[in-house]
């Protein structure tokens, strides 16, 4: 073959090829029409079946033109030049397999087909990625309205790109494993011929579908293309430089590639591949990062995916992505920190670590470690999540447990959600795997813990005096050598007219034996024994060892030295074959098996200790969760019922109360929430365990008992609601209800307080089946309202509310006309309820009057004619009382019985009969309003719509069978007017019912109004009848009494409220604030002069007083039933009470209120003014714990860019630096934006003068320093430039007058003077004044003010208004005449009557 006169360079773009470059380089002479390209092309098929792939050398003009008007040309066409240049690189392929083998291959001919190759791939690789930008646009056009791609179409031929693309892959790969360096003449294949071949590669990865499952074979061609072109052909640098560029511009391919390389570094051996990719990433500037949202996210998600992958590899070159831990982006640091904790999970796991694994993995738990306390929260986030997988995969080393639980506890109040979600998480983790005991509780633990220790203190003890006892040889010598050298100068020399004893010693047979008796006796401190012998041994063994060294020097030193030698030469003692001292035969045991035990006991003491403080820190996440449950946010709260499943299940006896906390979630409006607390009871207490039904019931019964111990009203309803809900759903079974009936009936061996919970527990599930209670009436009433009730008052009363849930479950379903359910007056439960309150009337117990209303709500509830019954148990008890009264005087009044008329010689009564009789009153009045609104309404409804029903029958069938159009229009016409003669008889029986409420119910023929001046007199006489619970149970029936008729109510508010407001006893304040608000709801207008008096009861000095008067408040500003500007400050206040309680309850207020639109936008000028008022009482730090809360609620843009401006504006109203510093500590509460900058900027005059204060200067810096934080476009932060560059002038110099004009010191031509702090007030708490300051308050004025009078002002005119008449309780004397204890205010104090309150038609009622 003749050589080529020109050679084929790949271009750089297609515009190249028409230019020419050089004298020997290939240039396309002509672009062909359109017209032209369908003949050329058959022309070039025609050549490839003669000359075959080399025919493109003489055809790639009309190729080069197909791929220049590729848009424009049929499709059919381009399938045609797809399919002919499939055929040519395939043939090629084959042929180029031989030819290369061939050794004598000649340059020429190596040049042609080096042309023809480098002419084939050009035109096939620009082939595929025109059809893949086709096939891009087409998909981009095939989506429907909807957003979803339709299927994948194909043309008329058959032809599917996406089913093309993989074998022309593998035909390219298949092509590259050839020896291609031949045709270069044996040197490396230039760069741009490979790069050409994967270019087709990247474009194709470029594809967001590419990443679907469907694709996955074509993935694996793409990849193992490139691997051929990685291992043959040194592509590793420009695959690097590409894959860093997908990364950063395609988000899709992160995971792809990191399956590719993965598959590169294991199957091909290109670990090195790894470090490149890695280290490219490294190499990249973090500032850089921080900009490129788009590439941080795919590194983080291909570094994350390559972690898991192949984690081991990446290991190896971790320190090139250190650096990225210290930069802004949070998204390379949660990817590195993946990273680590998948290598910990897979790589540095296990006890078999060397000592540089474990110090890798040490280091980076520390890392992680560290980043539990990032200053972004989504890596806090993520770093818990990790901690949650290493625990949860058991990776985590003992020795860090406590470090990590002691982290997770603190990142429970951490301010991001998701954080504190994350913790619980990881702290149920730690504890489904913890490795110390399925029981964890600090008191199970505390008690074998000491008991260890002090094993392990008396092994210690004993070890240390056995070690003190082990003295060395040498100096227990040096410590008898004293003695024994004065013994031998004894022994030697004596004194005269001593006598010698006479000893007997005899030579053992050897030298050693003697030897050894003599250290045996010295031992024993027998000193002149041990030297006689010792001389006797020295003649007996002359010159034999041990008696043959130190024989030196006079006879006292030789003795010495012998003693020496023997007593401490180490070799004598190693001969000894059996020592006779003790301590021989026990030293090795004491060296050897005690420290092999004490080690065991240390470890065991350890392992308690680790125990006992991992328990204490649950223990101390336990109250911190329990606060998270009544969170905003749904996955926080669900998280923490979950994790106190999971403590619960592990003993911890502290979980029994967040059992009990999340129990009123059950009335989430969430359905997730009710959801999560129904599963969560389900599986504390539906999973008894137990071998038989019989042991699975009693398990159930007695966890549910124990829930109920101590139990507050509320949690027992919250208990009842999860009961009803599993009965209705049958899964509590038949066997718990047999075993409930057993231990009330006393069938089995039960306590008083198990029988009470059965009773209960029974009530509760008559609420989802009210047939449990319905079938077993008559045994309710028999046994547990039988004689015996004034022994157990409890369970009667409990007997009452189990039998209620027949009259609530009775009611009719809507649509439904049927007659309520009532029993008749002869009932035995009737008789049995009249003689067991009439019984116990004339008995002392403070539980008779809590079963005394039950008893009566039950009597109103089902009996036919309740008034009667209860007009009847009336009637007795009045009689017992005056039979009580009359009796001999002889008899003497028990102890703390008030009089019942003024003392004089007149008969008394006991106290306790005076209160019940007054309880049974107020509650009957109470019970018969209920009944007349209730019942009695509605049974006149009923009766209405049924006499309606049938004329309406009546009419029906009446009229003919034919109808006409107007007989069809008259009837229409009819039944509207029905309608409103519905609407009107409505109307006219709710005004029946309220007109014998203020007209007949109190009336003079009335058995009620016969107590009426009884409990008037005990009010009006709180000095005379000074009994608390007297005191209590007469203010309660007077508000029970008001409640009845109007004109009674408004007779006597003026001593209610009085009541309120004066007297000493806690329980009557708390229980006629009840009353109060019921009356509120009842008779709005009556009581809306005295609102200013119910506020004042949030500021009362006992607690109990404000925990009602706050829960009391709640329910009335929510229902809209008060007025809430101008007081609201109150409410406000409790937030900072001393009472964790009524700051939970004030919590609850505002955020019930932030839900009513913008009611807490709207109050909050009005909150800040009065609180900061230095009157107020409210200290400084209090006030910025308020108003924390109170901004929280604040989340509109508008609503903060509206309140950046009013508390600018304030600044000028403002008197006080206090007042400025809470101005300005207020700003920086809200979440600034940049049109919140521009309303601060507009009102710089407000606040300029102001910024000398260093605390308002700081304020407004924290406040822009956040903004700048959030903000990234460069006009905002030249804004938040040029506004600290004002504040610091302000604040350092002062303003320029012709810049900020100062403001006006007078207005309206008056100077304004600064007013001094006032004095603070004596406060209870944080910010309670005392009772006698209220008082005194109430004592200048008990009229309502006027709207919009500041406290100040209204003080100020106090202080010029005439004297009023002391209004003071006659405690003081018995005697006094009953006018002087009248305590009702005189007429001209009663509040006047201002704006009304309209009312619905209808009177509700309690």
């Amino acid at each position: 073959m003749p050589p080529l006169p020109w050679e084929f360079h790949l271009p750089l773009s297609p515009g190249d090829l028409l230019r020419s470059g050089g004298p020997a380089q290939y240039v396309v002479q002509e672009v062909l029409s359109l017209a032209q390209l369908a003949g050329q092309l058959a022309e070039f098929r025609g050549a490839f079946q003669v000359q075959g792939p080399l025919a493109i050398l003489q055809h790639f003009d009309t190729l080069y033109s197909l791929l220049h008007h590729f848009r424009s040309i049929n499709a059919a066409v381009k399938e045609d030049a797809l399919e002919l240049m499939v055929k040519v690189v395939s043939r090629h392929s084959s042929d180029l397999s031989s030819i290369l083998d061939n050794l004598d291959l000649s340059p020429s001919d190596r040049i042609t087909h080096l042309n023809a190759l480098k002419m084939n791939c050009y035109v096939l690789t620009h082939l595929v990625e025109a059809f893949e930008i086709d096939s891009c646009k087409s998909g981009l056009a095939g989506l429907d309205p909807s957003g979803k791609s339709k299927k994948n179409r194909t043309t008329g031929s058959g032809f599917c790109w996406e089913e093309e693309r993989q074998p022309l892959i593998q035909l390219l790969t298949q092509l590259l494993q050839l020896n291609l360096c031949r045709l270069w003449g044996g040197l490396v294949v230039e760069e741009e011929f490979i790069s050409l071949v994967t270019g087709s590669c990247y474009r194709i990865l470029e594809k967001p579908s590419i990443s679907h499952q469907k694709h996955r074979a074509m993935r694996e061609a793409v990849m193992h293309l490139l691997a051929v072109a990685l291992t043959h052909y040194d592509h590793m640098l420009s695959a690097t430089l590409k894959i860093t560029q997908m990364l950063q511009h395609f988000e899709h391919v992160a995971p792809v590639f990191a399956g590719a390389v993965s598959l590169w570094a294991t199957e091909y051996g290109m670990k090195s591949m790894v470090g490149e990719l890695l280290r490219e990433i490294g190499q990249k500037c973090p500032q850089d990062l921080t900009r490129d949202a788009s590439g941080v996210k795919g590194y983080a998600a291909f570094l994350t995916e390559l972690a898991e992958q192949i984690p081991a590899i990446v290991l190896s070159n971790m320190s090139v992505l250190l650096q990225h831990l210290d930069g802004e982006s949070y998204a390379m640091r949660n990817a590195i920190l993946t990273a680590m904790a998948q290598m910990l999970l897979q790589v540095l796991s296990g006890d078999q670590l060397e000592e540089a694994a474990r110090g890798t993995r040490d280091q980076f738990l520390d890392t992680l470690q560290a980043h539990l306390c990032d200053v972004n929260g989504f890596v806090r986030s993520r770093v818990l999540q990790l901690f949650t997988r290493i625990v949860q995969r058991k990776a985590l080393p003992l020795a860090r447990f406590q470090a990590v639980v002691s982290l997770a506890v603190g990142r429970l109040q951490d301010r991001s959600v998701t954080v504190a979600k994350n913790a619980i998480q990881l702290l149920a983790a730690f504890l489904s795997n913890n490795p110390f005991s399925c029981k964890l509780s600090c008191t199970d633990l505390a008690e074998p813990l000491k008991k260890e220790m002090q094993k392990l203190q008396e092994m210690r003890d004993k070890r240390t005096a056995t070690t003190a006892a082990l003295i060395t040889p040498e100096e227990e010598w040096e410590a008898m050598q004293p003695e024994l050298r004065a013994t031998i100068h004894q022994l030697l020399h004596p004194l005269e007219g001593e006598e010698e004893e006479e000893e007997t010693l005899e030579i053992e047979e050897t030298a050693l034996n003697t030897a050894e008796r003599i250290i045996q006796l010295l031992r024993k401190l027998n000193y002149k024994h041990a030297i006689r012998l010792t001389q006797m041994a020295v003649c007996h063994f002359h010159g034999m060892e041990p008696f043959s060294s130190g024989l030196e020097g006079d006879k006292e030193t030789m003795i010495l030295g012998i003693l020496r030698i023997l007593y401490t030469d180490s070799n004598l003692e190693n001969n000894i074959q059996h020592p006779l001292h003790s301590s021989g035969d026990e030293d090795p045991v004491i060296e050897e098996q005690p420290p092999s035990e004490l080690v065991k006991q240390e470890m065991l003491v350890q392992y308690l200790q680790d125990a006992h403080s991992f328990s204490m820190k649950i223990t101390e996440a336990l109250s911190m969760v329990s606060r998270m449950m009544y969170e905003s946010s749904v996955s926080v709260v669900q998280e923490a019922i979950e994790f106190f499943v999971t403590v619960s299940q592990f003993g911890v006896p502290q979980a029994l109360h967040g059992v009990q906390r999340m129990l009123p979630l059950i009335w989430s409006k969430e359905p997730g929430i009710r959801e999560t607390v129904l599963s969560a009871y389900r599986r504390l207490y539906l999973s008894p365990s137990g071998d038989s039904e019989r042991a699975r019931a009693e398990s159930l019964v007695r966890s549910l008992s124990l829930l109920m111990v101590d139990a507050s009203l509320g949690t027992i309803q919250c208990l009842g609601e999860i009961i009803s809900e599993f009965v209705q759903k049958d899964e509590i079974k038949p066997p718990v209800v047999h075993l409930l009936w057993e231990q009330f009936t006393e069938k089995s061996v039960c306590s008083s307080l198990e029988r009470r919970a059965a009773v209960m527990l029974l009530g509760m599930m008559a609420r989802g089946k009210p047939e449990i209670v319905g079938s077993n009436l008559d045994v309710l009433v028999m046994t547990g309202l039988d004689e015996k009730v004034i022994e157990d008052y409890r369970l009667a009363q409990e007997v009452c509310s189990a039998i209620s849930k027949l009259a609530s479950s009775n009611k009719p379903a809507d649509g439904k006309n049927h007659a309520p359910f009532r029993l008749p007056q002869t009932h035995q439960l009737f008789r049995h309820l009249s003689e067991a309150v009439t019984t116990g009337f004339a008995q002392p117990s403070t539980l008779w009057i809590p079963f005394m209303e039950s008893a009566m709500t039950l009597i109103y509830q089902l009996a036919e004619g309740p008034e009667e019954i209860c007009a009847q148990i009336l009637q007795c008890c009045s009689q017992q009382a005056l039979e009580r009264l009359q009796e001999p005087q002889g008899v003497e009044a028990e102890t703390g019985t008030s009089p019942s008329s003024v003392p004089g010689g007149a008969n008394t009564l006991p106290t306790f009969l005076l209160t019940h009789l007054l309880s049974l009153v107020g509650n009957v009045a109470l019970q018969q309003i209920v009944h007349l609104e209730r019942a009695v309404s509605a049974e006149l409804r009923r009766r209405r719509v049924l006499g309606e029903e049938q004329e309406a029958k009546k009419h029906v069938v009446n009229s003919t069978k034919m109808q006409s159009a107007k007989s069809i229009e008259n009837e229409t016409t009819m039944e509207e007017d029905l309608g409103l003669v519905g609407a009107s008889a409505d109307d006219t029986e709710a005004e029946l019912i309220r007109n014998i409420c203020d007209t007949e119910l109190l009336d003079g023929k009335q058995l009620l109004s016969a107590f009426i001046p009884l409990v008037l007199k005990i009010c009006n006489n709180p000095g005379l009848y000074n009994d608390p619970a007297l005191s209590a149970a007469a203010a309660l029936a007077l508000g029970k009494l008001c409640m009845v008729s109007a004109e009674f109510c408004d007779s006597h508010l003026r001593l209610l409220f009085t009541m309120l407001e004066k007297s000493t006893l806690p329980g009557v304040r708390s229980n006629l604030m009840i009353a109060a608000g019921d009356l509120a709801i009842r008779f709005p207008n009556l009581v809306e002069p005295w609102t200013p008096h119910l506020y004042a009861r949030l500021r009362d000095p006992c607690q109990v007083v404000r925990q009602t008067a706050g829960l009391v408040m709640t329910h009335l500003i929510l229902k809209d039933m008060v007025k809430v500007k101008g007081q609201v400050s109150e409410m406000a206040a409790l937030l900072i009470d001393p009472e964790e309680e009524i700051v939970g309850l004030a919590r609850n207020f505002f955020s019930e209120l932030s839900n009513k639109g913008n009611a807490i936008y709207n109050l909050l000028p009005d909150i800040i003014s009065r609180l900061s008022d230095p009157d107020c009482g409210v200290e400084e730090e209090s006030f910025r714990t308020i108003m924390r809360q109170l901004f929280s609620y604040i989340t509109k843009d508008k609503q903060t860019e509206s309140l950046v401006e009013k508390l600018c504006q304030r600044f000028r109203t403002a008197r006080t630096e206090r007042q400025y510093r809470d101005l300005s500590h207020c700003l920086t509460l809200l979440p600034l934006s940049e049109r919140g900058l521009r309303k601060m900027q507009d009102n710089f005059d407000c606040f300029a003068d102001k910024l000398h204060d260093l605390a308002v200067y700081n304020c407004f810096l924290a406040a822009l320093g956040r903004l700048r934080r959030s903000v990234t476009r460069p006009e905002t932060k030249a804004l938040i430039e040029e506004m600290e560059q004002k504040l610091h002038a302000c604040h350092n110099h002062g303003m320029d007058s012709t810049e900020v004009p100062k403001e006006p010191l007078c207005q309206e031509g008056g100077k304004i003077p600064l007013l001094e702090p006032g004095k603070k007030r004596q406060v209870a708490g944080s910010c309670r004044r005392p009772m006698s300051i209220a008082n005194r308050d109430a004592d200048s004025s008990f009229i309502t003010p006027q709207p919009r009078v500041s406290r100040r002002c209204r003080g100020a005119a106090l202080r010029h208004s005439s004297q009023k008449p002391a209004i003071t309780f006659s405690s003081d004397e018995e005697n006094s005449p009953e006018d002087e204890l009248c305590a009702e205010l005189t007429e001209d104090e009663t509040p006047s009557k201002v704006t009304p309150i309209s009312r619905a038609s209808a009177c509700r009622a309690l």
